[in-house]
């Protein structure tokens, strides 16, 4: 109740988005000697250097996709699997992808004993083709992207939502909402600040 409260306080109000918080055990996607931390409100690290975003960020990022049942989503960046829990709670289809094989691993195992059924993590490459996965409705990106790779643009529907870092001042980050419209151009609008690193591919990695 508290970890819930914490939340309200700091302005998330999506009824659906604060229950299906309540419905996902953080303390079950964090390393065994951080789950006394898992219910505050802080980024805690995982495996492969990663880091797993605080619970009020990944609200953040639920309200600013305006989710549904029935929508197909796709989530760069599984991580500990912690948001891919919570897409599944709010919408249909859920793919995610993972750049960190081990990663992609233990977060599938983890999604399937938690009974995500709808929910498929995938190893691989982001910054690749992206077209055997078809298009989407709703697209989470967790890394700051600079610019607007045509792999992302071309996966995301008409009308369509994604969610990604972007550049701020400095060397600040950006939560940025974007909606296509049917010219497959970009409404861009900023939710808050953030504290999430540079997309990467297997290039950089």
């Amino acid at each position: 109740m508290a970890f819930l409260l914490r939340l309200r306080a700091r302005g998330i109000s999506d009824v659906a988005v604060m229950r299906a918080l309540e419905q996902v055990p953080r303390d079950q996607f964090v390393p065994h000697r951080y789950r006394d931390l898992a219910w505050r409100d802080m980024a805690l690290p995982i495996a492969c250097g990663q880091t797993m975003p605080e619970a009020w960020l990944v609200a953040r990022m639920m309200e600013a996709l305006d989710l549904s049942e029935g929508q197909r989503v796709l989530e760069i960046g599984t991580g500990s699997g912690y948001a891919t829990a919570i897409l599944a709670k709010l919408a249909g289809e859920v793919i995610s992808l993972e750049l960190f094989e081990a990663l992609a691993l233990e977060s599938a195992t983890r999604l399937a004993t938690l009974g995500a059924s709808h929910v498929r993590v995938m190893q691989g490459d982001a910054l690749g083709d992206l077209t055997s996965l078809g298009r989407f409705d709703r697209i989470l990106v967790h890394a700051v992207v600079d610019g607007m790779p045509g792999s992302f643009a071309e996966a995301l529907r008409p009308d369509g939502v994604m969610v990604m870092g972007r550049k701020g001042a400095g060397k600040s980050a950006v939560l940025t909402r974007l909606v296509a419209d049917h010219a497959g151009v970009f409404e861009e609008s900023d939710i808050c600040s953030c504290r999430l690193s540079p997309l990467i591919g297997l290039a950089k990695a």
